[in-house]
């Protein structure tokens, strides 16, 4: 009997227990549980804001100054104004959307072939995590490993003379064209697998019935992927393209482990531009007002790309 006592005491302890809780949950007021979700998140929202806002707050404040070291000179619009004139900063923006432009688009060709056979063949899907491994290293492995491959090892001449195809040795830094295709080379093999997948999951979260309805009405797989596939996912392309743009525009690894900006300038990135002026030069407000161009133009360029594709999307 004493056993049993005990056993339901203590089963009528555990309800004890909760009650308060229960109760504390009651007494809270609809403002703090509506607002209990937020606090939860602002730590993380907090954070993010530091690391992202303010240094943009701070880069367009210090735009207006001339800054040497601890020496803050007032100049207004001058640096902008000198930037509007500045040859060397509209070249380098001219090669990021260049080099950029380039890589992208063989990025989203390659990509969206591979989604598309991964998609549909079962022996290429097995192998999706293999097309995902250059996204996995470093950037800077990655630019070392085309640094060797392109210049200090010479292994990419190499074989191009045994094959036939040239006689002596290529001078990648020396030509501007062979110097931008090192770095198209180093941006396509490893961040082509970054698009890959998110035009795979598009693919597959994509309405079947109507892919089964076309094919049962006899139109072959190219024509229901050109038709209604690609125009379905035309969102989610879009979205992807504006991310990966927004990390073209920030290019910078690679320019600096692999070219330098030579020959002439002609492989100099606006980021590399901005890191020439601020930490070569010493002169930060005119980076940051270099930095504040970029940014102005990066998401006027975003905001275009995907509001024109959702409307398109729509229609």
């Amino acid at each position: 009997m004493a056993a049993i006592d005990q056993t339901g005491g203590a089963a009528q302890a555990a309800p004890d227990r909760a009650r308060p809780r229960e109760k504390t949950l009651r007494r809270r007021s609809p403002a703090l549980r509506r607002a209990f979700p937020y606090l939860l998140v602002a730590p993380a929202v907090i954070y993010l804001l530091g690391i992202t806002l303010y240094p943009g707050a701070y880069a367009v404040y210090q735009s207006f100054y001339l800054v040497r070291f601890t020496e803050w000179i007032p100049v207004g619009f001058d640096n902008y104004v000198e930037l509007a004139g500045d040859a060397e900063f509209w070249q380098a923006m001219l090669n990021t959307l260049l080099i950029g432009g380039i890589a992208l688009t063989v990025e989203c060709v390659i990509a969206m072939a591979l989604a598309f056979f991964a998609y549909r063949d079962a022996l290429i899907r097995g192998w999706r995590i293999a097309f995902l491994m250059p996204m996995l290293f470093m950037p800077s492995a990655v630019a070392f490993i085309w640094k060797l491959a392109f210049n200090d090892g010479r292994v990419i001449s190499d074989l191009l003379r045994k094959l036939g195809l040239i006689e002596g040795n290529l001078d990648f830094l020396g030509n501007i064209w062979l110097a931008r295709t090192t770095l198209i080379v180093a941006d396509v093999w490893q961040w082509t697998p970054f698009l890959f997948i998110i035009f795979v999951a598009a693919l597959q979260s994509q309405d079947q019935e109507v892919e089964e309805a076309a094919r049962l009405d006899g139109a072959s797989w190219p024509a229901i992927f050109w038709n209604i596939s690609l125009p379905m996912i035309r969102p989610v392309i879009a979205v992807a393209v504006v991310l990966r743009g927004i990390d073209i525009m920030t290019m910078f690894t690679n320019v600096f482990i692999l070219t330098k900006g030579t020959p002439g300038g002609m492989t100099e990135t606006i980021s590399y531009f901005i890191y020439r002026q601020g930490f070569q030069t010493f002169n930060f407000g005119y980076a940051s007002a270099a930095a504040v161009v970029m940014l102005v133009i990066t998401i006027l360029a975003a905001q275009l790309v995907v509001k024109r594709a959702f409307k398109s999307g729509k229609t």
